[in-house]
């Protein structure tokens, strides 16, 4: 396959300090024409944009993620705002609620409004993480209505028509090939060929067959095959349309 674009990695994660120079330059032979690795606090924003520095289909999001939104310090929010405005960083990313972890809901609110206020102040795309909090978090796009992506979206298809609504795009990545993906399924279903982005999350969430195992931007295709084979065209059409729905949302 050739023109895969990952929205969603994390090329900063320890999962590649052994040869992550090595894949890196090796992606592009592969048919990796763009990816997006997302920061989840201030040190991996900064990571993430000497990655976009040094390779130039690398592009960065920048954004706290629900799981640090306790760790923020006095100054961070400005140090995020330097982030964005680095001309490598194309989202504010990867940000949202996580009710799955034992974090104070009120601080998670907080950290994700603020960062929505500044999406919309700075005309950024956002890359939204939501885990079983789809209530507090559709109430909140439908408040600030960012232009953005919801990331691995597993919910039901009422969720999506509403994300949809908003105008929103949805990520697939390796969830829709695992043997119980029921719902990513009737998702990408339901999901318009022009609203579809394609995702790793790498390192995490390998799709199968090699579920379990470091993940890589190279391994999307068998992710583009799945939802080829549920909708009844090629994967090619598929990645050639999320690499397209890449660049509208990021780069347009």
């Amino acid at each position: 396959m050739k023109n895969i674009f990952d929205t969603h990695a994390h090329y900063d994660d320890k999962a590649f300090d052994t040869d992550r120079e090595a894949l890196l330059n090796g992606l592009p032979e592969k048919g990796i024409v763009g990816v997006i690795s997302c920061g989840t606090d201030i040190a991996s924003g900064f990571a993430n944009l000497v990655l976009a520095e040094k390779y130039d289909y690398i592009y960065a999001a920048c954004g706290i993620h629900p799981e640090q939104a306790t760790d923020m310090a006095d100054g961070d929010f400005d140090k995020l705002i330097l982030q964005l405005n680095h001309p490598a960083c194309v989202a504010l990313g990867e940000i949202g609620l996580d009710y799955y972890w034992d974090i104070p809901k009120d601080v998670q609110l907080e950290v994700f409004e603020r960062q929505l206020e500044i999406a919309v102040r700075l005309d950024k795309p956002v890359i939204i993480h939501d885990r079983e909090a789809h209530g507090d978090t559709l109430s909140l796009l439908k408040k600030y209505k960012p232009r953005g992506v919801m990331h691995c979206f597993s919910g039901s298809v009422e969720t999506e028509r509403e994300i949809l609504n908003l105008g929103m795009y949805v990520g697939f990545g390796g969830a829709v090939t695992f043997k119980n993906a029921v719902r990513p399924i009737e998702a990408v279903k339901f999901a318009p060929l022009d609203r579809i982005l394609l995702e790793t999350d790498c390192p995490y969430m390998a799709p199968v067959p090699f579920r379990g195992k470091r993940n890589d931007s190279s391994m999307i295709s068998y992710v583009a095959e799945k939802i080829a084979g549920v909708r009844g065209i090629t994967a090619q059409e598929i990645a050639d349309a999320a690499a397209g729905n890449a660049r509208e949302l990021f780069f347009a």
